[in-house]
């Protein structure tokens, strides 16, 4: 284990990482309103041991009453639409929408009227807009910690 620590700090350092200057972490639940995935693949870069996005302060959990910020995926379908909606009336105040990707802010999307009910601020108060198709594992980490700095938007 210690090796593997080592290991982890010279990469680290190598790749020139800064270090987190923050005293505060941000949970993040993540919610797939109708995406193609992705975005997702890129959310699991950014948690993966080259980009570390616990050592900036931020962590997934499983359970939008224990997160800051609802992170949502895709624009937002007719059968995902309620359990979006109950997903952020279970979290604590004060609640944070981030709209991740180009579907979730309503650009570029592919469907039917009928199966898409719009973009995730057509259906909560989006706090952060991350845009991309994907965005990038810098640039989702870059605008996660601009929240947590409270310069966001």
């Amino acid at each position: 284990m210690l090796t593997l620590l080592r290991d982890l700090r010279r990469l680290r350092q190598t790749i020139d990482l800064p270090q987190p200057g923050r005293g505060r972490s941000f949970a993040i639940r993540h919610v797939d309103a109708g995406s193609c995935n992705g975005c997702e693949h890129e959310l699991t870069q950014l948690a993966s041991p080259y980009y570390d996005l616990e050592h900036f302060g931020l962590g997934i959990v499983a359970s939008p009453r224990h997160a800051d910020v609802l992170l949502v995926t895709g624009p937002v379908t007719s059968r995902m639409h309620e359990p979006l909606l109950v997903a952020y009336n279970a979290m604590p105040e004060p609640r944070r929408v981030a709209a991740f990707g180009d579907c979730a802010l309503g650009c570029n999307v592919l469907a039917t009227v009928e199966d898409v009910v719009g973009s995730v601020d057509a259906v909560l108060p989006v706090d952060l807009r991350i845009p991309g198709c994907p965005p990038t594992p810098e640039v989702i980490a870059a605008t996660l910690l601009r929240l947590i700095d409270g310069s966001a938007d």
